[in-house]
């Protein structure tokens, strides 16, 4: 099952970019939506199964924030549970991220 740890990383934009991000997010935190970019980039180069597989998250995040389906049990587990189970089995699992092999590593 999907963590929902997050883990800061930096990242430093010119001041261009950051304006033109703050203003693409809108009413989303900009965090919100770099994250959301970075994980399509790292899960693969399919921009199809990228954006399916963001939105099979996204119905895994308001099912388990929903209070009801949240609340109601079933033999133990709560429905939010076994639905959030059920649409984890429908991410497609997508080729490595493209690129260099041999980045620089801090010694």
């Amino acid at each position: 099952m999907e963590t929902k740890r997050l883990i800061p990383y930096s990242v430093h934009l010119r001041e261009d970019v950051y304006t033109k991000l703050k203003a693409a997010a809108g009413n989303r935190k900009a965090s919100a939506l770099v994250r959301d970019a970075i994980t399509l980039i790292v899960e693969g180069d399919d921009a199809f199964n990228g954006g399916y597989n963001k939105g099979i998250r996204d119905a895994i995040s308001v099912i388990k924030d929903h209070h009801h389906a949240s609340t109601i049990a079933i033999d133990g587990d709560s429905i939010a549970d076994q639905l959030a189970e059920e649409l984890e089995e429908m991410i497609v699992s997508q080729a490595p991220m493209k690129g260099k092999t041999d980045a620089k590593k801090k010694v």
